[in-house]
């Protein structure tokens, strides 16, 4: 069946809140994920519980909180709706959503690609001279390439498929904030309206089967520089 209007738009927007959500965490999750593996300080349990628990909260428990933080009555919405920036029920709220829930999965993959760097190549380069921007730089970033990559595709899946924190945060909007699980949903609830149910879902698997495609392809790419 033809796509209406709607959908496509939901599809277009599905596809920029993945993208703009894996690109804002992914800075922020490198980060962690380095304190994590290289750092010690007080506060490194506390700080991994906090990460990991978005994978253990029903996503629209994580939903709700952000609807407190970031309401009209929420300090960080209060100062946002003063500045002229409204964030909820709009497609920023939905990005917001997306890397929240899909953060953990983000710094695990990245934080598993540096826990496989060998420390004593860190050690040389410190050796030698090479101070810790350097070292991140030349050793620590290009050894996490794989991680990167891996946690940047399960990331964007992730965000692709979030359904229970964006409908609290963002609502369901057709137009402006529907995302394909959402018009999925509308169209579920209808039963006359199951072949276009079916026909998003389909959408969703093929845009879900090119990203862990590409995943594999630059993994392979990877590999086989390494081994040059």
């Amino acid at each position: 069946m033809l796509l209406t209007p709607e959908d496509i738009t939901a599809i277009w927007l599905s596809l920029k809140i993945a993208l703009t959500a894996t690109a804002i965490a992914l800075p922020f999750g490198f980060i962690t994920a380095w304190l994590i593996v290289f750092k010690t300080f007080r506060g490194k349990i506390v700080l991994e519980v906090l990460i990991n628990l978005p994978l253990t909260l029903p996503p629209v428990v994580i939903g709700y909180f952000l609807l407190l933080l970031l309401g009209k009555n929420g300090w960080i919405g209060e100062l946002l709706n003063k500045s002229g920036f409204p964030v909820i029920f709009t497609w920023k709220a939905a990005v917001i959503a997306s890397a929240t829930v899909g953060f953990p999965l983000l710094v695990r993959s990245i934080r598993l690609g540096m826990e496989s760097i060998d420390l004593q190549l860190i050690e040389a380069s410190r050796t030698l001279g090479a101070s810790w921007p350097d070292s991140l730089l030349t050793i620590i970033l290009p050894q996490s390439l794989r991680g990167i990559i891996a946690g940047s595709s399960l990331m964007f899946a992730r965000s692709l498929g979030e359904f229970g924190a964006t409908i609290i945060v963002a609502g369901n909007i057709p137009g402006r904030t529907q995302t394909i699980p959402l018009a999925i949903y509308d169209y579920a609830s209808s039963p006359s309206s199951g072949k276009m149910a079916l026909t998003l879902c389909i959408i969703s698997v093929v845009i879900s089967v090119a990203v862990l495609l590409l995943h594999e392809v630059l993994g392979k790419q990877l590999d086989r520089r390494s081994f040059l």
